[in-house]
């Protein structure tokens, strides 16, 4: 399951955020999204858990908590429309 990860602290890390959702699972990877001009993190990012168990564990967990001085905001991730219709064309196709 993909997880979104918003209002993180500009100083947060991929591995702060990684260290957090461990407890609850396997987890494939975090990706901190960065201002391509700057360098700098946007203050969100998406993680996947294979497991949507303990995806939904950690969402439970995590929402709302404090991390770096900032309250976080946990939350399955929503697909991307155009993610979503490659899907749907590729199930059409075969």
């Amino acid at each position: 399951m993909k997880i979104m990860i918003r209002g993180l602290s500009r100083l947060t890390t991929e591995q702060q955020i990684i260290t957090l959702l461990e407890p609850y699972g396997l987890v494939h990877y975090f990706h901190l999204v960065m201002d391509p001009n700057t360098k700098n993190s946007k203050g969100f990012g998406f993680a996947f858990m294979p497991n949507p168990t303990q995806a939904k564990a950690a969402i439970k967990s995590l929402n709302g908590i404090e991390v770096d001085g900032q309250k976080i905001r946990v939350k399955k991730a929503e697909e991307k429309k155009v993610e979503a219709k490659k899907a749907e064309q590729n199930d059409n196709d075969q």
